[in-house]
């Protein structure tokens, strides 16, 4: 493992960072919660600024961190709060775009290094995309190293005008499961489908928040195809957004097979029941339910679109984006061939042995804080 370069006399670590988050969305906290407890372990200080809401999720005092509230970008208290916590840093490290953004105006007139992680592309649309792009580029001219945790947001970023963008090493923590579902998962998956009417019946599942680009409306079209079938799979959706209201009602005009269960915290049980995993978005970058499907070994029906093939692989179905026939189809298909889901299965497992571990990722992010923190030598 790559030591830091900067020692306490008693051999630890004297660095200290401050970890940002913004509202903080699945996959980037799971990320940050992971890397503090990695960084402590290796005895590196570290700060986690995030609303409260966050902590109480992720535990991130529980992995060894200090927590600092910081309100969500919309407070103008934010930056003035994120300033504060991050005085006596040698290192801010911020995830995602607005967190990213109140790092370069907290940290303005210092020189502490900033390191950003883009976990996914900023999804907008109109004027406001133009506001995304001119934040992309003032975070990326002030970062002084933008990892993107895929090939396409590395390159989005050199072309923004990043000095140094990277490749991120970034693992996904597996669940850690209840000791009673390692006992007798059989009947937890059971009891998770009988509760969602899905005994009998194929179960399918989509995760993440009822917003355009996720492609919901295209999942919709798709299930009135499944609605032929004996006997039709149902549908779950995990999430919450604006277009719940838009979805609820085209769910019931159409009498689609189809369910909102809104906000969720047991998706890893809801996905252990599943027969299929849907993602039918738009653009993802490092899918978190793509890598929880694979883990699972429950098959994938995902859209090829953004950082999904180079991360899935072979280890799913992929359709074109907007092409509900084409996702219907692939569902039909594969319920109808267990010879392929079992492939699928079997691939799916070792495509997640090629994903970085934990242990990998802190070593990269410790070897990247080594290079921005330690003295440069005399020429």
């Amino acid at each position: 493992m790559t030591p830091v370069s900067s020692h306490s006399p008693h051999g630890q670590s004297s660095l200290r960072t401050v970890q940002v988050l913004g509202g903080g969305n699945a996959g980037s906290s799971a990320h940050v919660r992971s890397l503090s407890s990695g960084l402590v372990a290796r005895g590196v200080r570290v700060t986690v600024c995030a609303p409260l809401e966050a902590d109480h999720l992720y535990d991130f005092q529980g992995a060894g961190a200090e927590h600092a509230h910081v309100p969500r970008s919309s407070d103008p208290a934010s930056v003035a709060a994120l300033r504060a916590a991050c005085a006596d840093a040698d290192l801010v490290h911020a995830h995602g775009l607005h967190a990213s953004f109140r790092s370069v105006l907290a940290l303005s007139g210092r020189r502490t290094p900033l390191v950003v992680t883009w976990h996914d592309r900023a999804h907008a649309e109109g004027a406001r995309a133009h506001l995304v792009r001119l934040l992309e580029r003032r975070v990326v001219r002030n970062a002084s190293v933008v990892l993107g945790t895929t090939s396409a947001l590395v390159e989005r970023a050199r072309r923004t005008g990043a000095r140094d963008a990277r490749l991120a090493a970034v693992a996904l923590p597996r669940p850690r499961r209840a000791a009673a579902e390692r006992d007798d998962p059989d009947r937890l998956t059971a009891k998770a489908r009988a509760e969602l009417g899905a005994t009998g019946r194929p179960l399918l599942i989509a995760v993440g928040a009822l917003e355009r680009h996720r492609g919901y409306d295209v999942l919709l079209d798709a299930a009135r195809a499944w609605r032929a079938l004996d006997p039709a799979p149902l549908v779950v959706i995990a999430g919450e957004g604006p277009l719940r209201a838009a979805l609820q009602q085209r769910i019931e005009e159409e009498a689609l097979p189809v369910r909102l269960l809104g906000r969720r915290d047991d998706v890893t049980d809801l996905l252990a029941a599943a027969d299929i995993a849907l993602l039918p978005s738009r653009w993802e970058a490092r899918s978190v339910l793509a890598q929880e499907a694979l883990h699972a070994r429950v098959p994938l029906v995902a859209t090829g679109a953004g950082g999904v093939p180079e991360l899935v692989g072979d280890a799913a179905e992929l359709v074109p984006y907007g092409d509900a026939h084409a996702l219907a189809a692939a569902v039909v298909r594969l319920l109808g061939d267990p010879a392929r889901r079992d492939l699928l299965r079997e691939r799916g497992v070792r495509q997640a042995a090629t994903w970085p571990t934990e242990d990998e990722t802190v070593a990269q992010v410790l070897s990247v804080y080594d290079e921005l923190t330690q003295p440069q030598p005399m020429i």
